[in-house]
């Protein structure tokens, strides 16, 4: 295995640890077999470049193409943003059973019904989600989704899956739009104003 094929593999496991995923939470986000995830983080298997990037994406990571003389000052920044991040705890988004529960059914129900068009969405749904902060109240809403979706007893009961995406869909617009907000209007200072520059003459 090259050096720069390690390193990813390297860099992918650091990321699934730090988001405190085992390797079956992981290949349930990304509808991959969690052996294959182990052989990848191995280095045993030659990873194709759409396997990459949706692996990136569910570890909250981008691909980026880099100018090898630019690469010291990209290090740089992600070393510190990665020290900023250590001092505000070890992990900003731990997952709880409820998330862990709620990934392994919607894996199984995957597997039951692969073309189910509502699963990909609620799936969609949850890795949003594990990249927002949450709040216990949070977890419980996803407990009661998990409830909802054990209710799914074949592909003519739709109704339990069209609930759990509906509920899904509010938690993120309210973590969105109501806790993660802007900052006021009376907040924003313009960089510029016209008294600057009256004041200058």
């Amino acid at each position: 295995m090259s050096s720069s094929a390690a390193d990813f593999a390297t860099a992918l496991r650091a990321a699934r640890e730090t988001k405190r995923l085992s390797q079956r939470d992981l290949s349930n986000l990304v509808n991959v077999p969690q052996g294959h995830i182990s052989r990848i983080e191995s280095g045993t298997v030659d990873l194709r470049l759409s396997s990459l990037i949706e692996l990136a994406r569910a570890l909250d990571l981008e691909l980026a193409l880099v100018p090898r003389k630019s690469l010291p000052a990209v290090q740089s920044i992600l070393r510190a943003v990665d020290d900023g991040e250590r001092t505000q705890g070890s992990s900003r988004h731990p997952k709880p059973k409820e998330v862990a529960r709620l990934l392994s059914r919607l894996a199984a129900l995957t597997r039951l019904f692969p073309e189910s068009v509502e699963l990909a969405q609620i799936t969609r749904q949850m890795r949003d989600l594990m990249n927002l902060p949450l709040t216990a109240e949070d977890h419980e809403t996803l407990n009661e989704v998990d409830k909802i979706l054990s209710r799914v007893r074949g592909t003519d009961n739709l109704e339990p899956l069209q609930r759990a995406l509906t509920r899904l869909q509010q938690l993120r617009s309210e973590i969105v739009h109501n806790r993660i907000s802007a900052p006021s209007p009376g907040e924003v200072r313009p960089a510029y104003s016209l008294e600057d520059d009256e004041s200058g003459r």
